[in-house]
């Protein structure tokens, strides 16, 4: 019933990103899987030369990890997260490094936007972004209704529009 999985060890070769993430994409697609677990490679004394000395960072498990929730909860596709070949910056989180390559969609306006446009925005996840939406059939979003529902303001801030907030670029 909790579907099938697997796991991919990251950094035991020169896989990059992209591939690991289009693999994941296809696995999810394809085959139905329920989840790809990430694991960072970890040398073993007196291996073979073919493998790496050295681990590959930690911050680069949790990149994936998070690019994968992209895929899995926001309908982003790997070509989104990463263009071309390469790694997923490690300074910077998925969804943040999406929104500001992706300029053009911001800011949003919360009392008119798609939920799933909302959701794209730094600071808001899937579920603030349905409650925003229910909420907006009531009254006119505002900052502070965002900011009771928990969502990450200073991330969120310069991305969205409010009833009461815009941010400076985007007078």
């Amino acid at each position: 019933p909790a579907g099938q999985s697997t796991q991919m060890i990251v950094g035991a070769d020169a896989t990059d990103d992209s591939t690991i993430l289009h693999t994941a994409q296809s696995l999810y697609g394809a085959y139905r899987l329920r989840r790809v677990y990430y694991s960072a490679f970890s040398p073993i004394p007196h291996s073979p030369k073919t493998v790496p000395f050295e681990a590959p960072p930690l911050l680069r498990e949790h990149r994936l990890y998070q690019a994968d929730f992209l895929l899995r909860g926001y309908g982003f596709q790997a070509d989104e997260l990463l263009s071309g070949p390469g790694n997923l910056a490690l300074d910077i989180d998925p969804k943040l490094a999406w929104a500001l390559a992706n300029r053009e969609h911001f800011p949003v306006d919360l009392n008119r936007a798609e939920p799933g446009l909302i959701a794209r925005v730094p600071g808001i996840g899937v579920l603030s972004a349905k409650r925003l939406v229910a909420l907006r059939r009531h009254k006119r979003i505002r900052f502070e209704d965002v900011s009771r529902l928990r969502c990450a303001l200073e991330k969120a801030k310069p991305f969205i529009i409010t009833q009461d907030h815009r941010p400076a670029q985007a007078t």
